[in-house]
């Protein structure tokens, strides 16, 4: 498929509906965090089944990104991305008018499949009509969505919990896919002919999928990437999954006070976006992956240690810098470690990271059956400190030889 990029005579709303759709996709995957406590006592579950309810939206949302990709060459990425935003209401929806356990449980597994489409998507499309001299930019526009909702989800969920109204942020995520889904098929409609091109595929789309895979798989750098952005989602955000829980039983503060805190790991965020390029100047790929996850370690074990709880203020903020310091650099990787078939290697490398979150929660809610929350940060921030050690020094052995 030839591309001309260029962001001429796009429809104003184009890229903001898509940052709405990230954000709707990002409040979905985190509101169920501050929820645990009351969904355990709901449906008579330990802690650690409840949060099977955001393993499985994990699990769902890192493969069914394997497989959108080719569906948006096909039938047009806004066109898809538009129809998962309306599927992503339906299966919201379902999520807050379910009446036992096992059926919120698969509607989270809907959930998590459908929501999978839209930021992958979105920023294929931004790189097939935004040239690259204008893009980066322009994705950071459209990750502030995704970063809001990441925050705002948590918060939401916590005021969910204190008011015992665990279903209404299913309700509201709804709302908002509703209404985006609407804006985006208006504006797909009005997108310029390059901007909603479509390939045919030649032969089994399943095993064009399969050979793309595998060749990434083959590459031992692809391997070392996809294998360290795995066991980083699993040492993150197995323990950051129970920090909500963590506060409210600890030291007894408010849902909404622990998702409040929560929140700032977006602010943390948002700090290293607007001082990326410096950073990365002064410390290089290597020394960034290495500082974030110190820092990242750092903050989990701060939070896990605490004795008092607002020491996990300072500590969310500090988490969110150190895991973009550290994700910004396996994403730049990603996007050049197999560059002659780079939209199935960010798939693949997002498909890891999500996997690698399900893996972790999924651990977590078994290992709290023996042990505390506190010794579940504390192994989590062990990971990272191995996992960010060792990928700094592969990364720098790496430069020098291309040196």
């Amino acid at each position: 498929m030839t591309t001309t990029q260029t962001s001429d005579h796009l429809p104003a709303l184009a890229i903001p509906l898509l940052s709405l759709a990230a954000f709707g996709s990002g409040v979905s995957l985190r509101v169920m965090d501050p929820i645990l406590p009351l969904l355990s006592n709901e449906f008579h579950v330990g802690l650690g089944d409840a949060s099977l309810v955001i393993t499985v939206f994990s699990v769902a949302y890192g493969i069914a990104q394997l497989f959108f990709g080719p569906l948006g060459d096909r039938f047009g990425k806004y066109l898809v991305i538009a129809g998962a935003s309306l599927a992503c209401a339906v299966t919201a929806l379902l999520c807050g008018l379910v009446s036992n356990f096992p059926m919120l449980l698969s509607a989270r597994l809907l959930a998590g499949a459908t929501a999978a489409a839209i930021i992958p998507l979105s920023m294929a499309w931004i790189g097939d009509v935004i040239p690259y001299a204008q893009r980066q930019p322009v994705l950071a526009k459209f990750l502030i969505g995704q970063i809001l909702g990441l925050s705002g989800g948590v918060l939401l969920g916590g005021f969910a919990a204190d008011a015992h109204q665990w279903r209404l942020p299913f309700l509201l995520i709804a709302a908002i896919f509703i209404c985006t889904a609407a804006g985006l098929f208006a504006v797909n409609r009005r997108l310029p002919a390059h901007a909603r091109l479509t390939r045919e595929t030649e032969g089994s789309a399943l095993m064009h999928i399969l050979n793309e895979f595998s060749e990434i798989g083959r590459l031992p750098w692809a391997r070392l990437v996809l294998a360290t952005v795995f066991l980083e989602g699993a040492f993150l955000y197995g323990p950051f999954a129970f920090i909500a829980s963590h506060l409210h039983q600890r030291f007894g503060i408010s849902l909404t006070s622990a998702g409040s805190v929560i929140m700032l790991f977006g602010f943390g965020g948002f700090a290293f976006a607007m001082n990326a390029r410096r950073l990365v100047q002064r410390w290089g790929e290597s020394g960034l992956s290495l500082r974030g996850g110190i820092i990242l370690a750092a903050a989990l074990l701060t939070t896990g240690l605490a004795a008092q709880w607002w020491y996990a203020i300072p500590a969310c903020f500090m988490a969110g810098l150190g895991f973009y310091m550290l994700h910004n650099t396996l994403q730049i990787n990603a996007t050049q470690m197999a560059p002659e078939r780079r939209g199935a290697a960010v798939s693949a490398f997002a498909s890891s990271f999500f996997l690698g979150q399900s893996a972790g929660v999924g651990l977590a809610g078994r290992l709290i059956h023996y042990t505390d929350t506190g010794n579940i940060m504390l192994s989590g921030a062990a990971g990272l400190i191995v996992v960010s050690l060792y990928f700094a020094r592969r990364l720098q052995h790496k430069h020098l030889h291309q040196v």
